[in-house]
């Protein structure tokens, strides 16, 4: 894999010839949808072919990929115009294998709503480990709250991705709560029926595991006593237990999202932990990167001396932000934007999109129509080849995406260059 950072001058059939590839496959790989001008700034994914394969007439992707000997998911991660029209036609050309070599195996996760439009998802699952379908609340009494989760889970097992139920400290009006979660921790009674009925719904509906994700907790030991409750009961099933970690930096670090999240003790506990490394830049904060390289090594550095290396995913964000200038503190609420989004305003606009090296994140000035200036902080290729490249360096499980919603086809791209994807 390459990436390619378009300059003055460059245009799609240049940067294809450069590299002596195709222009349908630099816009498959990048999500260009028709031919355009390229953003000074952007990076540009290139795959560069090894093996190929002209299909024949009444060839089928289960045909072509068993004649290589690759599964078909092989063969829809490594064109993924097919994922969403499975439909091949005589004298098309096919990407077997690419030239250069995969890093490692991984175990990769992406977070998604009910309500996630079906096409993105279908290509994000060709990528996934797993799919933890965001979430099931509870009542007081330790009554789940329901969601409508049956139709991603059957798409899930289309593309050989295993569902993941999250429960989260949702209570019955769709409100996030700690006092809800504590409430619960507080009665056994209640705990146990939750648990119950977690198991129940895991059974009924094809659920291979529980994602814990309760956040800005005040009770420390009663939230380590649930989770070690849930993974008990859920062990005894045959099913495993993932818990979401804010992104500490040291056990003394202070604030309410941290001091019920001992990652020691949690990671004892737990069969594998997501850090949710993003949110550096968020919506009421200052302009910055959402994940900043510097900033998720320090929690990485952390987590390592804490939590064995094979259970830890670290998160990776699928979003930016749009910030209007000046940034004024307790007025300025940035807007969150998806990665090819930002593209699009960058191109609209006019920008050059800038690359900060200490954050390993890209981001570009604007002016609206209005006269208000802008600044947009996203992922590209880069930032986000620099994310995954941890997971190698640290000798980590994998990944978790934050998440589906949007699309962002250059990730996959990128994913697939530098990891075997592993399918349950």
């Amino acid at each position: 894999m390459l990436i390619h950072v378009v300059k003055q001058g460059d245009t799609l059939k240049s940067v294809a010839d450069q590299y002596g590839v195709s222009v349908e496959r630099i816009m498959t790989d990048n999500g260009i949808d028709h031919i355009t001008t390229l953003v000074l700034g952007q990076a540009l994914v290139i795959l560069i072919p090894k093996t190929i394969h002209v299909v024949a007439s009444a060839e089928t992707i289960t045909s072509i990929a068993n004649n290589y000997g690759i599964s078909q998911i092989n063969l829809l991660q490594n064109n993924p115009n097919l994922i969403n029209n499975p439909v091949l036609y005589e004298g098309e050309v096919l990407v077997i294998t690419f030239e250069g070599e995969k890093l490692r195996s991984g175990r990769f996760n992406g977070y998604a709503y009910p309500f996630i439009d079906k096409n993105i998802l279908r290509t994000a699952l060709t990528y996934m480990t797993t799919l933890t379908i965001f979430g099931y609340g509870f009542t007081a009494q330790g009554e789940l709250i329901p969601i409508d989760d049956e139709e991603l889970i059957r798409e899930a097992y289309s593309l050989k991705t295993s569902p993941m139920m999250l429960i989260s400290s949702i209570d019955e009006n769709g409100n996030f709560s700690n006092e809800h979660a504590e409430t619960l921790f507080a009665s056994s009674t209640a705990t146990q029926t939750l648990i119950t009925n977690i198991i129940n719904t895991m059974y009924i509906k094809g659920y291979i595991g529980l994602d814990i994700d309760f956040e800005f907790i005040q009770d420390k030991e009663n939230y380590l006593s649930f989770i070690s409750s849930v993974t008990t009961r859920l062990h005894a099933e045959g099913f495993i237990v993932n818990v979401d970690l804010a992104p500490k930096t040291s056990s003394t670090q202070v604030g309410l999202i941290y001091q019920a999240h001992d990652y020691k003790r949690i990671g004892e506990i737990a069969d594998l932990v997501l850090l949710m490394t993003y949110e550096w830049g968020y919506t009421y904060g200052p302009p910055m990167a959402v994940a900043p390289i510097d900033q998720v090594r320090r929690v990485i550095d952390y987590a390592v001396t804490q939590i064995d290396v094979n259970k830890i995913m670290i998160g990776i964000p699928n979003y930016g932000y749009d910030w209007t200038l000046p940034y004024v503190r307790g007025e300025t609420v940035a807007v969150i934007i998806g990665n090819s989004e930002a593209i699009d305003i960058a191109a609209k606009n006019q920008a050059t999109i800038e690359f900060d090296t200490l954050a390993m994140s890209p981001y570009f000035y604007y002016t609206d129509a209005a006269g208000k200036a802008h600044v947009v902080w996203f992922e590209d290729a880069r930032s986000i080849e620099a994310k995954l490249k941890l997971i190698n360096e640290y000798k980590l499980l994998g990944g978790g995406y934050w998440n589906l919603m949007r699309k962002f086809p250059p990730n996959w791209a990128v994913l697939n260059s530098l990891y075997t994807i592993n399918k349950l």
